[in-house]
């Protein structure tokens, strides 16, 4: 497919039949110029595709001329020479209405010319503390696109300050080409300060209205600031309810200073069905699938179900959990989000088995937009045949969690942080013990060289169980390391406490690090050298009387747009608990 179709295509008559024919581009630009023109060449890349028809072929000349004129244009060359001539003849002049029968050859021509430079720059007014793009200035090369970049910076900035309807008055762009300068003058109309009016709701939804206000919750009456909106989308975007989700202001002014804001909404599929899967050499293949079902009451709520099963083929037991979460937002307060959940499981891991039932009512409450923070209230049951006996657990637990995500890509970062913690007091009911697991997961990524073609991605895991022993909990509260989600190349949960006659249970702390090179290979292929640290102590504190394991290895990934598919061949590097190589194959990178 062309990557410029222009109306003109409409016009020919003969249609002609697909055929191959060479494209060349001669250029006297440097190498950088020269690969942005190819890039936006319709006509080399239909030569690239081997066939196209004569009608394809002029309509890519037609399309070239003004795509290679906006490459230098944005380089600040203007004074180009662009020649594109067809079979000898210039493809300007050909035309449309008596197209030639074949084309064998297309010959293009560019001579950049002189490069410009700004002599004068001037947007005005602007907003108190606006900053031009740097490069927006007298003696630097005039690239076109900062002249755009400097505009929507000063209406940008005056939109920030409450002018919603601020906007380009007028503008005045000048080449000098004998003295290669060029000379800019923007006027900017900032508008009055506004306030934010009502909120109107269009489209195709089905959820009330009182609903939507409350929980897109609109700052009525307080000062326009763009971020406001950008909040308010997240908001509904949250719910899962909306598949498309659009805000613009009104095209009028209310009489008091205020302007309306406008959502057209479109309502996702109510009932939804996905499914996943991963597999590793040693703890097998793992299932997980879940069917959800949006806007159940028209309420933008949503009631899910989780199943999962792992351990399937594996060396370790099958594990298998089904849970339901129901989600209300804006429940009690307008920031609220009202959650209820319930999860069964049994779990068959090496030092233990175990069937838990668990149920909460909790809340998530809006802290910021890259922040989140729950809490709630539960019981915890659970059966556990292991090392110690057969035993029995009940607890009221307290869950809270808090989370900042800065990451630019969930499945795929190259920048930002994500941080996570987690405390479940839980308190002993029928004899049991008394105590708080906490959980901390801090992960940051830096990416650098042309392109960011690498990332150095970093993890640190902790955990601690305080206020009662090891023995006196849960096992599936302790904290064990190896395998796919701590130490790669170490068997899975094979660092542990040992209680003898080849015993073991799960620790009071762990700590856990991990560091990963990314490296881009040719397409969507990159290449992933990574090394695991993973510790086990049997006191609350992470890293004291701790045991101590490690692994390497390499890794492909496979960009598909929604995700990498990752592959990971890792071995032990220290420690005692593993030896061979293990395999792990995924979506999304491992941390």
């Amino acid at each position: 497919m062309l990557k410029r179709t222009i109306l003109a295509a409409a016009w020919i008559l003969s249609t002609g039949s697909a055929q191959a024919f060479e494209a060349q581009l001669d250029t006297t630009a440097n190498d950088d110029l020269r690969d942005a023109l190819e890039a936006i060449s319709a006509v080399m890349e239909a030569a690239d595709n081997d066939e196209a028809t004569t009608d394809e072929i002029f309509a890519a000349v037609q399309s070239d001329y003004r795509a290679l004129l906006g490459v230098l244009y944005r380089n600040g060359y203007y004074a180009p020479e662009i020649s594109i001539r067809v079979d000898g003849r210039e493809g300007a002049d050909i035309p449309l209405i008596s197209l030639p029968p074949s084309v064998n050859r297309v010959d293009i021509a560019v001579a950049p010319g002189p490069r410009f430079r700004f002599r004068e720059t001037t947007v005005a007014p602007l907003a108190p503390g606006t900053e031009l793009p740097e490069d927006f200035a007298p003696g630097e090369v005039a690239k076109s696109a900062l002249i755009g970049e400097a505009k929507n910076v000063a209406i940008d900035a005056w939109r920030q300050a409450s002018h919603a309807k601020a906007e380009l008055a007028g503008q005045s762009i000048v080449a000098n080409h004998p003295q290669r300068r060029v000379d800019v003058e923007l006027t900017i109309d900032p508008g009055p300060a506004l306030r934010f009016g009502h909120m109107q709701f269009r489209g195709d939804t089905t959820v009330r209205e009182d609903r939507l206000l409350r929980i897109a919750n609109l700052p009525s009456g307080s000062a326009f600031d763009p971020d406001a909106l950008d909040l308010v989308t997240r908001r509904l975007q949250n719910t899962g309810t909306f598949r498309s989700i659009t805000l613009r202001e009104a095209e009028t002014v209310n009489p008091d200073g205020t302007i309306d804001i406008i959502a057209t909404l479109t309502d996702e599929k109510r009932r939804r069905f996905g499914f996943g899967a991963e597999i590793s050499s040693l703890e097998g293949g793992t299932l997980t699938a879940y069917w959800m079902h949006r806007n159940l009451t028209n309420n933008a709520d949503r009631l899910r179900f989780d199943a999962a099963i792992s351990g399937i083929g594996g060396t370790t037991g099958t594990d298998y959990s089904i849970g339901t979460t129901y989600r209300r937002p804006a429940t009690v307060s307008r920031k609220t989000t009202l959650v209820i959940a319930a999860e069964i499981a049994h779990l068959d891991e090496p030092d233990y088995t175990s069937d838990t039932g668990e149920f909460t009512v909790g809340a998530e409450v809006e802290t910021s937009p890259n922040s989140r923070f729950s809490f709630g209230v539960g019981y915890r049951y659970s059966q556990v045949d292991d090392a110690l006996g057969d035993r029995e657990f009940n607890h009221v637990i307290l869950p809270m969690e808090g989370a900042r995500d800065t990451r630019d890509d969930k499945l795929n970062p190259k920048s930002g942080t994500y941080v996570e913690a987690e405390i479940m007091p839980f308190i002993g009911v029928s004899g049991s013990e008394t105590g708080a697991r906490l959980f901390g997961d801090g992960r940051g990524y830096f990416s650098f060289g042309a392109d960011d073609r690498f990332t150095l991605a970093g993890r640190l895991q902790l955990g601690s169980v305080t206020g009662a022993d090891y023995t006196e909990v849960p096992p599936d509260l302790l904290f064990y390391s190896g395998g796919g989600g701590t130490v790669r190349g170490q068997p899975y949960q094979s660092l542990h406490v040992e209680l003898g006659d080849d015993e073991g249970t799960g620790g009071s702390s762990f700590v856990g690090v991990s560091a990963e090179l990314r490296a881009k290979l040719r397409g969507a292929f990159s290449l992933v050298g990574f090394y695991d640290i993973g510790g086990i102590g049997t006191t609350a504190l992470p890293g004291e009387q701790a045991e101590w394991h490690s692994g390497a290895g390499l890794g492909l990934r496979y960009d598909t747009g929604f995700g990498p598919i990752r592959v990971d061949v890792a071995g032990p590097v220290t420690g005692d608990t593993g030896e061979g190589v293990q395999l792990y194959i995924g979506i999304g990178q491992a941390f």
